[in-house]
């Protein structure tokens, strides 16, 4: 009992110097790198967190001090989604495999299937949705994004299901980008209340059809 106690406050101090300390990665070279990408384990989950954090808050300004926090609470709503699994849920993660370690991990993204009753979907019918694409910035625009999105499309296949949908911020000409190559379309443009008081961005709600050569 008293080894078991032990190794539990032992857990809870190495998260809390995870989560509360600052977050150092040594330099790279990115020519020099190849990744690949599996399915997420909990395992995982603390490098997966910090790589969302990373990709949508920053270190620097007001905020800066809430990073942490801000980190946790990611940790916490992955480790929710991944000890209550739905049946078509997937997290998965890219990682730098020159090395020949699986644990360090470059990028994230999540797959679902979710329910909606709007004017997007009809009522009742499942559609593949992806969310939380996220990589680390030292690894960006060197194909890690791309992969972990092809990589969703195939499983989607797999699934059964010939569309997928995301959202990105009108404003984040960068993804849009990214996904406008990739060939997802605009399908409608989202606003509400807070992107007129507050002055934020519209969401945009992406489509694409997978064709049988959308994937390769």
């Amino acid at each position: 009992m008293r080894k078991f106690l032990l190794n539990k406050i032992n857990t809870k101090l190495t998260l809390k110097y995870r989560f509360f300390h600052p977050y150092h990665q040594q330099p790279i070279d990115p020519a020099s790198y190849q990744f690949q990408i599996r399915t997420a384990t909990s395992a995982d989950l603390i490098s997966v967190a910090q790589i969302i954090t990373e990709s949508f808050h920053s270190h620097n300004g007001i905020w800066g001090w809430a990073f942490p926090l801000l980190r946790l609470g990611i940790y916490e709503d992955l480790r929710h989604r991944m000890t209550s699994p739905t049946p078509r849920h997937i997290c998965l993660v890219a990682f730098e495999s020159t090395t020949g370690e699986a644990n360090n991990l470059v990028g994230s993204v999540e797959l679902g299937v979710r329910y909606r009753s709007d004017s997007w979907s009809q009522v009742g019918v499942g559609f593949p949705y992806l969310s939380n694409l996220a990589v680390h910035p030292k690894y960006r625009r060197h194909g890690v994004a791309s992969g972990l999105l092809t990589s969703c499309e195939k499983v989607s296949r797999e699934w059964g299901f010939q569309d997928l949908y995301l959202h990105v911020l009108e404003n984040n000409h960068q993804a849009r980008q990214l996904y406008f190559k990739l060939g997802y379309r605009v399908h409608k443009v989202e606003s509400n209340w807070n992107t007129f008081l507050l002055r934020r961005s519209s969401q945009m709600l992406l489509h694409k059809h997978l064709s049988a050569d959308s994937i390769i």
